[in-house]
């Protein structure tokens, strides 16, 4: 029985829904890092006009993004094929040459 078609199936859908978001967030954290220290930016965080709260916002969604990266890898790592090929200690040695 083949069982590699669900594995692929699962990373691709993982990288999906998850991996690419990710790269989003990352680019949104970073510009919303950035655009904190920036002096006299219009900083609007949820009503907030505080560099500290834009500085918050841009780390947690940086660690969310990192974290959402991460699923696709830890997919792919558990559902890989497992090797068990290993080499019988009953069976005859080649001969030398």
């Amino acid at each position: 029985m083949n069982n590699r078609n669900p594995n692929l199936i699962a990373t691709i859908v993982a990288t999906v829904l998850c991996g690419c978001p990710g790269l989003l967030g990352l680019c949104f954290g970073g510009t919303t890092i950035l655009a904190s220290f920036s002096p006299g930016a219009e900083i609007d965080v949820f009503g907030s006009s505080d560099p500290r709260s834009a500085t918050t916002m841009g780390l947690l969604v940086l660690c969310l993004s990192i974290i959402s990266i991460a699923m696709p890898v830890v997919i792919w790592f558990v559902t890989r094929p497992k090797r068990t090929t290993t080499p019988s200690e009953n069976e005859p040695l080649p001969p030398a040459s």
